[in-house]
């Protein structure tokens, strides 16, 4: 880092970390990019550094000298129950050595099944699946820690991601590359169903704004999320903008389909519920408390096709 200002420290390289590390750099905050290899593409103001977060070890040397640290990473969803417990306990142990505050990206899953109710931040966490109540395990921690003084931590959730860059998604790779140029598109459930999804930019932005807005510790946070449509309308409007049909597979129960692979599906299977219920997400809060509104959806979809026009 050639900048006198403490690093804003993003660990974890995937969609989220990497669109957040470009929101920061926008922002003016030097970032450093944390996982495993320190490998990617050259970003101007992202400094690639190599670290496995999962040891204390490895915790420490990446946080070293941090302002803020941002909890991006994610493992296979196979492994997500045995290895994300442990990447927690050396990530917190890190930021409470280091002093440095912590904002951790999170997931809808301590909610469990709402029968359709809207989830706001106050909604009760009822998850009865082992990933959800992993989630809410995790989450109990990060807030315990908070409330002790043994670290400054805010949570930001997001529903279902889209948008450039995003692949591992219900709305991603196995949906835009095929509205552009031919071939099924799996649609998980019932999708006459609201179902919230969140865009890449606005998990970015949401996560920046926690980390630069040290009266929201101490909670949790929806991140700004535009309002939920039935999946089939946002699909109608993919087909509006690719001017193309689209040839739907709806898939009423969890099974194999394109890159959803039989072991990812056997995961997933618990988590299906999210496409038989209404999955609303109310971000009101975080919209009102810090001023930022989420992109609206029309405008989130033609980046979305964009980047994969580009990278087809």
């Amino acid at each position: 880092m050639t900048s006198t200002q403490s690093p804003h420290v993003v660990l974890g390289s995937g969609p989220a970390g990497t669109a957040l590390a470009e929101e920061l750099v926008r922002r003016g905050h030097p970032v450093r990019l944390v996982d495993r290899k320190g490998e990617g593409s050259e970003r101007a103001g992202v400094e690639r550094f190599a670290a496995d977060v999962g040891t204390a070890r490895g915790a420490r040397a990446a946080v070293a000298g941090a302002a803020v640290v941002y909890h991006c990473v994610n493992v296979a969803y196979h492994l997500q129950v045995e290895a994300m417990p442990g990447i927690q306990e050396a990530v917190i142990g890190a930021v409470e050595e280091s002093g440095a505050r912590l904002v951790v990206l999170d997931t809808l899953y301590p909610y469990g099944e709402t029968g359709g109710a809207v989830m706001t931040e106050d909604s009760p966490w009822n998850a009865t699946s082992r990933k959800g109540r992993m989630r809410a395990d995790l989450d109990e921690k990060y807030l315990a820690a908070h409330r002790a003084g043994r670290a400054r931590v805010v949570l930001g959730r997001s529903a279902d991601f889209f948008g450039p860059g995003v692949l591992n998604s219900t709305l991603g790779g196995a949906v835009f590359p095929a509205a552009l140029g031919g071939g099924e598109v799996p649609a998980f459930g019932d999708i006459s169903l609201p179902h919230s999804y969140t865009y890449i930019g606005d998990v970015a932005a949401g996560l920046a704004t926690l980390g630069e807005r040290p009266d929201g510790d101490g909670r949790v946070w929806h991140l700004p999320t535009a309002p939920a449509l039935p999946t089939r309308e946002i699909l109608a409007m993919v087909e509006q903008r690719t001017g193309r049909p689209l040839d739907l597979t709806v898939m009423a129960e969890p099974r194999p389909f394109g890159p959803f692979d039989e072991r990812f599906m056997a995961e997933y299977a618990e988590m299906f519920y999210q496409h038989t219920e209404v999955q609303i997400m109310d971000s009101t809060a975080f919209e009102q408390h810090f001023g930022v509104r989420p992109t609206p959806l029309p405008e989130a979809l033609d980046a979305t096709l964009a980047w994969y026009r580009a990278a087809l």
